[in-house]
């Protein structure tokens, strides 16, 4: 019974859709035959996000049945670059860039995954071996009518927009990881399924097998911007726990209950109570989002920082204190350009990012607000620099 309840959440739970369909999968999964099953991600940023931790949840389903779990590094499908939603070519990286991307990835998925029950590959052991020929025979499987067909590269076409030759390979190299690797089944946000369906196609075309295909919900703001790296709307899962804390918390109120279902383990049982009580007014969605706060942090830092990083916010908003534990500069000399001062302590990238703040009304030291950029500060031992909401830094001199 216990089985049964857990294939119908991993069938579920936060799916789009499954290819050909769901009884099937359902089927082999109940006969009790062990998959091998795959999720990729391209390095082309230093940090996964909650946008990974939605497969990488779902890889856990399927990991705690006991099914093979492949995580592929995409290494060489990355310096390609994939076109997926980009209206515009993305920027190439060299090898060099990817593998320093991801270094720390590992760490990461191992917050999650038990990573002796996971294999690591990278598909640069193989597409970087692919001769011109075998890359033009492996072409002839797909046509260009197929390809040209994406919502995203007709877009292009019709607004006179550049589509590169090595972009419309794309979902050819993804295709083929499928069958180098010979796996059963493929996970991926619904953002992926051109390119999970082409490896679909090309199993049966090379191998003459079934390749199920899951698609996930996508984690989407309000405005159905997906959540990410260039939309610039991430949540970066090495954040610290206060900062992770209060990204989810400036949230808007649509994404709790998906939030919930996506990223957490939350029954569905308890969220659908959620859902029900915030619709009719049972529950503020400020607490709701708090719970969903609490279940993403402790998960990367367990309950005890969650339940810190909720004080902590707590005390900044509501009670409008300052955090309890401030990070300390020990700043030389005894005056400072205001500007040099906060890109100094990394509160601000750099120094336009520093003037833009300070106009905007967010830079404030001793709760006194900083109007002029390029006034010189004189340093004050355990001053504190606010920016913004979050971001402190105590000096001492």
């Amino acid at each position: 019974m216990i089985q049964e309840q857990k294939i119908q959440e991993v069938l579920t739970r936060g799916v789009e859709n499954i290819y050909p369909n769901k009884a099937s999968l359902e089927k082999v999964l109940k006969s009790g035959k062990k998959l091998r099953l795959y999720n990729g991600i391209d390095p082309t940023g230093p940090t996964l996000h909650l946008g990974h931790l939605v497969q990488i949840m779902k890889l856990k389903q399927f990991q705690d049945l006991g099914h093979e779990v492949i995580v592929l590094i995409g290494d060489f499908t990355a310096q390609i670059g994939d076109p997926t939603d980009k209206f515009a070519v993305r920027k190439q990286l060299t090898h060099k860039q990817v593998i320093e991307n991801c270094k720390w990835y590992k760490d990461q998925i191992g917050k999650i995954l038990d990573l002796k029950k996971v294999k690591f590959k990278y598909n640069s052991e193989w597409l970087g071996k692919l001769s011109f020929a075998d890359t033009i025979k492996l072409s002839s499987n797909f046509t260009a009518q197929q390809t040209l067909s994406r919502g995203m590269f007709k877009k292009r076409i019709q607004e006179g927009r550049d589509l590169y030759l090595h972009e419309l390979l794309y979902p050819m190299m993804q295709a083929y990881d499928s069958v180098y690797m010979d796996v059963d089944l493929e996970i991926g946000g619904n953002d992926q399924m051109f390119n999970m369906l082409a490896g679909r196609t090309l199993m049966k075309k090379m191998k003459n097998k079934e390749k199920f295909v899951l698609t996930t919900r996508l984690l989407s703001d309000s405005s159905g911007d997906k959540m990410g790296k260039t939309e610039g709307n991430m949540v970066a899962l090495n954040e610290k726990p206060n900062q992770m804390f209060g990204q989810i918390m400036s949230w808007s109120d649509s994404l709790i209950v998906s939030g919930l279902e996506l990223c957490t383990n939350v029954s569905m049982k308890e969220i659908n109570q959620i859902k029900k009580d915030i619709k009719t007014n049972k529950l503020n969605p400020r607490d709701a989002k708090a719970k969903l706060a609490c279940e993403i942090v402790s998960i990367y830092y367990g309950n005890k920082k969650a339940q810190e990083s909720e004080k902590e916010f707590e005390n900044i908003f509501k009670n409008k204190e300052k955090p309890v534990n401030i990070p300390t500069y020990i700043a030389k000399g005894d005056k400072w350009q205001i500007i040099d001062l906060l890109v100094e302590t990394k509160l601000a990238p750099s120094k336009s990012e520093a003037k833009r703040l300070i106009e905007q009304g967010g830079v404030k030291i001793d709760n006194q607000k900083i109007k002029d950029w390029e006034e010189k500060i004189k340093i004050k031992d355990k001053m504190i620099i606010q920016v913004g909401k979050r971001k402190f830094i105590e000096i001492k001199s």
